[in-house]
């Protein structure tokens, strides 16, 4: 990347550029346990939703296209006993990957919640995700517990692991 991306609220307008982040990931990967791929229309309205309710929503973009994005929101939604308690997601496109997107949108969501008056950040994250759990350990997240084969992607169970971060 030469150019410096550009870091933004997310607006319902990159509704396609968030499903094409997502693709590949949906398609491909385990970062994701779901197989089923959002449209436009739910990207926008889940946009729409968060920042409606004062979460965050951050997309960073790279010369003009949308390349990552994080958000979160409450962990275990419509239970009032976690509403101190978040769950975050960050993503970046394979181009925009090791130029240190990732981790300030994190920061930048981090900020967020601190600042609203949350109390904690999860990342639940398949176990096996080296990448991932290594990114959030750099960031002051320690492991909270481990639920064996508790997702099913790819024809094989995956265990999901908790990472927390107290803010």
């Amino acid at each position: 990347m030469s150019d410096t991306p550009y870091l933004r609220d997310a607006t319902p307008a990159d509704a396609d550029a968030l499903k094409a982040i997502m693709a590949p990931v949906i398609a491909g990967s385990t970062a994701s346990f779901s197989s089923e791929e959002r449209d436009e229309a739910a990207w926008a309205e889940m946009v729409t939703d968060r920042l409606n309710r004062g979460r965050a929503f951050y997309v960073a973009e790279h010369q003009g296209e949308v390349v990552g994005y994080a958000t979160y929101d409450q962990f275990r939604p419509g239970n009032n006993g976690y509403r101190f308690t978040m769950e975050h997601s960050v993503y970046l496109n394979d181009a925009a990957q090791g130029f240190g997107l990732g981790r300030t949108l994190m920061l930048m969501v981090e900020q967020h919640a601190r600042e609203a008056g949350h109390h904690s950040m999860i990342a639940a994250i398949d176990a096996d995700n080296a990448g991932s759990i290594a990114f959030h350990k750099a960031l002051g997240y320690a492991e909270a517990g481990r639920i064996p084969q508790a997702g099913f992607k790819f024809d094989r169970w995956l265990d999901v692991l908790f990472l927390q971060k107290f803010l």
